[in-house]
């Protein structure tokens, strides 16, 4: 077939927070919907890491063909970075969850002045993705392996960034608590990750997701360590001929570490596939929802 295997739609955007906008209405949440696979019950799920790094693992080759949204956000991000923290020359950086490189790369053309760039990665093998997309600044470049809640950082940084990871974490309040010990003081945070409305499509359907908080849970998480600078949201849509193709989608970019870890059976997968079809339908085929939410803060004056 020559027909792309998605396109993406329209974003809505919803101003909260410094970015002088009023808030928009959130959409209306989905009806409550039959059962789903496994019952009837929404499951917010707590994210299992050995699952998560063995799905990314899995989907490094095919990663950014599929990444639309998750360079959009990295995009985005940069440029709320930008706007909120004019001037900005960090000279020791810490990029948390590079995955294959696509935010690293737009880091080193956005300050290719950096002292040293620190990447940290559950997924050991993404030190060769992100070294090829260093090229001849490699050398500056530092790879952190393991899980950034447990991790040791060895120094403190004038810039922590990350986009489309945090997510995955268990205890995201501690977590600020340690980026801000390692946050120089004129040190900037900034974070893209992804809320309620997040994939609502495959939730509804199946009964699983991850414990997502909204944008005023998140405000409130990093307001209590840092200085918030903007903060914002939107909705992303994307578009596949059929339900099959979205399960493709999710297994190429690694988020179906969102399930668990076992395979369907026949009659489960079809019904996932008729009732995604009959629930998700619209003129352009089917579609999933991305629900970036981005920060940007400073370390509070103690």
């Amino acid at each position: 077939m020559d027909e792309a295997p998605y396109t993406a739609g329209r974003a809505t955007r919803w101003d909260r927070f410094g970015s002088g906008g009023a808030e928009s209405p959130r959409p209306a949440p989905e009806a409550a919907g039959p059962r789903g696979i496994d019952g009837p019950d929404t499951a917010a799920m707590m994210p299992d890491k050995q699952v998560i790094k063995l799905r990314f693992e899995q989907a490094a080759a095919t990663y950014e063909e599929q990444a639309q949204v998750q360079l959009l956000v990295a995009d985005r991000l940069l440029a709320l970075l930008a706007s909120a923290v004019p001037g900005a020359d960090p000279g020791r950086i810490l990029e948390i969850g590079c995955c294959t490189g696509l935010l690293t790369e737009k880091i080193i053309d956005r300050f290719p002045q950096f002292a040293q760039l620190t990447v940290s990665d559950l997924v050991d093998a993404f030190e060769q993705c992100v070294g090829r997309k260093a090229g001849r600044l490699s050398a500056r470049v530092l790879f952190l392996a393991g899980d950034i809640e447990t991790v040791e950082l060895p120094c403190r940084y004038d810039l922590i960034i990350s986009s489309s990871t945090l997510q995955w974490v268990h205890d995201l309040p501690r977590l600020c608590r340690k980026l801000a010990a390692h946050l120089t003081p004129d040190g900037v945070l900034a974070l893209a990750l992804y809320g309620r409305e997040n994939l609502r499509e495959i939730r509804a359907v199946t009964g699983l997701g991850l414990r997502y908080m909204d944008l005023e849970q998140l405000m409130a998480v990093v307001g209590t360590e840092f200085e918030l600078r903007a903060a914002e949201q939107s909705r992303e849509t994307l578009w596949f001929p059929d339900p099959i193709s979205v399960l493709h989608h999710l297994r190429a970019t690694g988020v179906n570490a969102i399930g668990q870890q076992r395979t369907w059976t026949r009659r489960q997968l079809n019904g996932f596939l008729a009732e995604y079809g009959q629930r998700f339908s619209g003129p352009r085929g089917v579609h999933l929802t991305y629900h970036p939410m981005y920060i940007v803060a400073r370390p509070r004056r103690r």
